[in-house]
């Protein structure tokens, strides 16, 4: 089965210049075939993030790469964005599924399989992110769920599971063994050139 390829962004890892780095990785990702860009720029006030995800949105235009925005609902839909993705302290699946459009994508990050069980069985989702599930600098002293508990989680789920967390290239495998439907990364996408992204995509999957 073909994963499902999720970029999730991080400008603090790009300097100054994170803008333009940005929307060329994105860009890049678009016409490898990345399915889901995830904009997560948490302390990011709301007009330099609109005109982020406006340019991003923009960036992916004539692909099939649909752009989410990390629990700022009002900003997706100003922006044209094609999804959101909820945290535990954002709000409710239904109660944002009542205010977006037709096609509009919504996810959750959940931590456990009870947790996973309630926000499913409240409706309204499209796929689930479940982690952390590997070491990773982007959650620094977090303990790892690891992949038993990734597998327990996507077998128990009717919706799609994306793995994050300490997500690499020689992961992806072992993410999709243990019952994911696909992958979200930051620093994958991250610390790659935007002109080496499309072979770094062709050789992940390749390798499932």
């Amino acid at each position: 089965m073909r994963p499902v390829l999720c970029l999730i962004t991080d400008r603090h890892r790009h300097g100054d210049e994170w803008p333009d780095a940005i929307v060329d990785r994105v860009w890049a990702a678009a016409r490898a075939g990345v399915d889901l860009v995830q904009v997560r720029e948490r302390d990011l006030d709301g007009g330099p993030l609109a005109k982020l995800v406006a340019a991003c949105v923009d960036a992916v235009r004539g692909t099939r790469t649909r752009v989410l925005v990390n629990d700022r609902l009002d900003v997706a839909l100003a922006t044209g964005a094609h999804g959101v993705h909820l945290r535990a302290s954002s709000m409710a699946a239904a109660q944002a599924r009542r205010i977006a459009p037709a096609g509009f994508l919504i996810g959750r990050s959940v931590h456990s399989v009870a947790e996973a069980s309630d926000v499913s069985a409240a409706g309204s989702l499209d796929y689930l992110m479940f982690g952390t599930v590997f070491a990773t600098d982007s959650k620094p002293g977090r303990e790892p769920a690891g992949l038993a508990m990734l597998t327990a989680v996507s077998a128990a789920m009717p919706l799609p599971v994306l793995a994050v967390g300490g997500i690499t290239a020689a992961r992806v495998p072992e993410a999709m063994a243990a019952g994911a439907a696909g992958i979200a990364a930051i620093s994958m996408f991250a610390d790659a050139q935007p002109a080496d992204i499309e072979s770094m995509v062709a050789i992940l999957m390749a390798s499932v």
